[in-house]
């Protein structure tokens, strides 16, 4: 059985790391980087993005399927909410000519990139990102969430409403929500990707 932690342990597992070990925009490009390898990739791809670092991610895998030729499109639900490391990637994805938009018709991609919200949600989606999460799980698309399904409490699993993935790339180590609450209804599959945090805290064996 995997190794699970808190939300609070990876965040503060982030921070020491961060501090000591690896600067932020590399762990944000390893974390794209591991989204993008995990994934056998059908454009277009629509990459729906939310706010801070779990949009950070969406951009890393942006910028990496322009680079191999693979069509995509980056749908902005927030246009002024970006982590700086995000921007940083953004204005990457904005230099290679990638396509920005705040809307779409998600059913017109053949695989769909959830990084709308991370494993840090509470509460109830709201608009823009309600609507987000019903197209994206109404698209027919192959569906990839970063980190956790957007609407999905990393600590409990549970939400009101969710997408629904058919692959989940877990970033760093498997958070508790990812086998609580309705994580087997919401991930067909679920990876998890090392990229190099150190754990400080408590874990605990789940699965």
């Amino acid at each position: 059985m995997p190794d699970c932690v808190s939300v609070g342990v990876m965040r503060e597992s982030d921070k020491w790391t961060i501090e000591n070990l690896v600067p932020s925009k590399e762990l944000m490009f390893r974390a794209g980087k591991a989204i993008y390898e995990q994934v056998s990739w059908k454009g277009p791809v629509g990459i729906i993005c939310g706010k801070g670092n779990n949009a950070g991610d969406g951009f890393v895998t942006a910028s990496l399927l322009k680079d191999n030729g693979i069509e995509c499109e980056i749908v902005l639900l927030y246009s002024d909410s970006f982590s700086e490391d995000g921007k940083y990637y953004f204005d990457i994805c904005a230099s290679k000519g990638i396509p920005v938009v705040s809307d779409a018709d998600y059913r017109k991609y053949k695989t769909i990139v959830d990084c709308i919200f991370g494993t840090g949600f509470k509460g109830e989606a709201r608009e823009p990102a309600k609507t987000a999460i019903e197209k994206i799980n109404s698209s027919g698309a192959y569906v990839v969430s970063a980190d956790i399904n957007s609407g999905l409490n990393g600590d409990t699993g549970l939400g009101d409403l969710y997408v629904i993935s058919d692959l989940t790339v877990s970033i760093g180590t498997f958070k508790y929500g990812h086998f609580t609450g309705n994580a087997d209804k919401a991930m067909k599959r679920k990876v998890n990707c090392d990229i190099g945090i150190k754990i400080v805290g408590e874990t605990k064996e789940l699965g």
